[in-house]
């Protein structure tokens, strides 16, 4: 049995979503009593389970021997993951950690967050493999969009940094292959789309798509944080989001690896195919009311 935690997040519910369709067994637990009741009226195996309160975790762990670890992203993530760990040591035997691109070098204050718990699991006597994900096409959906929708523009302090983002499909598929298969323990995957681009080349490709003018606006960063903290975001979400904007101006986030197509046997998906897919996201605001 595997316990997926992170339920309803991104990442989370594509994989529930990967896992139910090859069949596989999996509990789901989610940090609200709310969503795991809406998934158990879906036939689905649900728990809540608080990271604070390690009884919660050993009641949604046992009978499992297999975790996907996602913990809440929260200032305390770090420690609250690192409760998980140990509750895991009653019996799971392989833990799959979702963690960032470049967690070894904690070159990012994101991957500081990962690469203690990273340690914890190495040192735990616990199988594992760690996802190490580029920033997922996703974002421009759940953090661009917004602005993309109501303006056809978009903002970042990233300059002309190329990206090399992935779809969250295909963490998922790489996941559910380390949670259902033999011969992924103590794997470190990092995992990146086919191509890096710039965000410039990313407003081309959403422009070419959608089929209306998209614009990528280049920030400084003291314009992007007064963009973040009038948005309501806590400062230090802000400064972690900008360091990851600094990280990717140094270019640490432009190069490609094979390890997708090494686990699941094909090509990551491109960002045309990703935009393609989820186009129906970013309609116009006018568009989306005139619809209704």
């Amino acid at each position: 049995m595997i316990c997926v935690t992170g339920a309803s997040g991104t990442v989370g519910s594509e994989v529930i979503k990967q896992l139910g369709e090859a069949k596989a067994p999996f509990r789901a637990a989610y940090f609200s009593e709310q969503k795991a009741q809406a998934a158990r009226s879906k036939g689905i195996d649900a728990v809540t389970i608080d990271y604070g309160n390690p009884e919660t975790l050993r009641a949604a762990f046992k009978g499992c021997d297999k975790l996907f670890l996602l913990g809440p992203n929260t200032p305390d993530q770090t420690q609250l993951e690192l409760n998980a760990v140990e509750a895991a040591k009653a019996g799971i035997r392989h833990i799959v950690k979702l963690s960032m691109l470049g967690a070894d070098e904690e070159a990012v204050s994101f991957a500081k967050t990962h690469r203690p718990v990273e340690k914890a699991i190495e040192s735990s006597g616990i199988g594992w493999t760690f996802l190490r994900p580029n920033g997922f096409m996703q974002n421009v959906v759940t953090y661009l969009g917004d602005t993309i929708k109501s303006e056809g523009n978009f903002y970042t302090a990233a300059g002309d940094a190329k990206i090399s983002h992935v779809d969250v499909r295909d963490i998922a598929a790489v996941a559910v292959k380390a949670l259902t298969e033999t011969g992924h323990e103590r794997k470190v995957y990092t995992l990146t789309g086919p191509q890096a681009l710039t965000y410039d080349e990313i407003a081309a490709e959403l422009s070419n798509v959608l089929g209306r003018k998209i614009n990528h606006i280049k920030l400084s960063p003291a314009e992007m944080k007064g963009g973040l903290l009038a948005a309501g975001i806590p400062e230090g979400l802000a400064d972690s989001l900008l360091d990851l904007e600094r990280y990717y101006r140094e270019q640490r986030a432009s190069f490609i690896t094979g390890d997708i197509k090494t686990v699941i046997g094909r090509d990551p998906i491109n960002f045309e195919q990703y935009a393609r897919d989820h186009a129906s996201s970013l309609k116009p605001i006018a568009e989306i009311g005139a619809a209704r």
